[in-house]
């Protein structure tokens, strides 16, 4: 069906809808509030198996970013090491390296992209949508699709009654050390379980460190200066072995950092032509690295059922038959990974001993099955929904 989609939202997911929309001869045009690219923003991101199968299909091979992150490791602050996993089929990227090359790639197929084109309001006209934006500019298609993140203004137009983000328990903050060793082989992801806070480094093949911290907070955070997270880390961190101290030592910029969220269900993702796919319908806390995967995935799915359905509304259907069981079992699975980050200096002790043994029971990650999903381009979307069930 040669539909125009308004997209909402230049990130990941906006850049990989339009991207899937192209491909599935649809036109798009990306309106993004920012004035600016986010050439710049966050710090990394693991895409696993399930993300890399999903960019498959949209003909996307991000192998020159980043680096391969074959396996896991976990450890404790004392030092135990408390198991390893195999991380399966995984890249290791900068989130900034990712955004952009989406967003070139959908530049380059014949994607449009508008900037400082905040979403104000919009409305089924009953043949399209109209999109309204705060500098007074007005957009047109025959379906409106916001990808405009966790403070989704196409949420809100859906259903004012929608929830908003839940607030994790846990801050973010990162960054790319160098001059410091790390008794771990280059692309190996160690998660580190400290006594006052939770650690994932990675060594680059080129020396640097790549890491994140999680420092748990009973409330939200405003602005931290990189001095004051230096010494807020180093702090954390004191008590523990392993180089955490050193690698935030060899830091030169530490993020500003940012309060982590998920959302975990939202009653209505779509109305009339209008719909919303990733952080704006089902964010996940960044626990098990799965936000730019579902995001890729939904992008996928909503082209493909666009393609194949008669008209908008039964597509709008089958894709929320095909995305809502599987989106929000990954949001409480990372609700459930994030909670062993947060845990006070009492309950730490029973965490790292039911880990431990857990991870001598286990022979594959018991988070297999998001690793495992895959989509087929070329599959007929009524003969995925014949053969899918609640947890694909």
């Amino acid at each position: 069906m040669a539909y125009t989609a308004v997209v909402v939202g230049g990130g990941i997911a906006g850049s990989a809808s339009a991207i899937a929309l192209h491909r599935a001869g649809i036109t798009a045009v990306v309106h993004e509030a920012y004035e600016q690219t986010a050439d710049n923003a966050g710090v990394f991101l693991t895409l696993a198996a399930n993300a890399l199968d999903a960019l498959r299909a949209l003909d996307l091979d991000v192998n020159d970013l980043g680096f391969d992150t074959p396996r896991i490791t976990i450890t404790s602050g004392s030092g135990r090491k408390l198991g390893e996993l195999p991380y399966g089929t995984s890249r290791t990227v900068k989130r900034a390296d990712l955004y952009r090359t989406l967003r070139d790639e959908a530049v380059r197929r014949g994607v449009r992209f508008e900037y400082g084109k905040r979403l104000a309001d919009a409305r089924d006209t009953g043949d399209g949508v109209l999109a309204t934006f705060t500098d007074g500019t007005t957009a047109t298609g025959d379906l409106l699709i916001g990808a405009d993140g966790l403070r989704s203004r196409t949420r809100e137009i859906i259903d004012p009654n929608a929830p908003g983000a839940r607030y994790s328990g846990l801050l973010n903050t990162g960054g790319y050390a160098r001059g410091v060793t790390v008794d771990s082989a280059p692309g190996m992801m160690n998660a580190l379980f400290g006594r006052s806070c939770f650690m994932a480094y990675t060594a680059h093949p080129n020396g640097e460190v790549w890491w994140v911290a999680n420092p748990p907070s009973p409330t939200e955070l405003s602005t931290i200066t990189p001095q004051e997270w230096r010494s807020r880390l180093t702090e954390l961190f004191r008590r523990d072995r392993g180089p955490a101290a050193d690698i935030i030592a060899a830091t030169d910029r530490i993020h500003t950092g940012w309060n982590t969220y998920d959302l975990p269900t939202v009653p209505h993702w779509h109305r009339g032509r209008m719909i919303v796919i990733g952080d704006a319908a089902h964010a996940t806390a960044p626990s098990i690295g799965q936000g730019a995967a579902m995001a890729i995935e939904d992008a996928v799915v909503l082209a493909k059922c666009l393609r194949d359905s008669p008209d908008i509304a039964s597509a709008f259907a089958a894709y929320e038959r095909l995305r809502r069981a599987r989106v929000e079992r990954v949001v409480a699975q990372g609700n459930r990974t994030g909670g062993w980050k947060a845990l006070g200096p009492v309950a730490r002790i029973p965490r790292d001993l039911i880990m431990s043994l857990a991870m001598k029971l286990v022979t594959r990650d018991p988070s297999q099955w998001i690793y495992d999903h895959h989509i087929d381009w070329d599959e007929p979307v009524s003969a995925t929904l014949a053969r899918s069930s609640p947890t694909r």
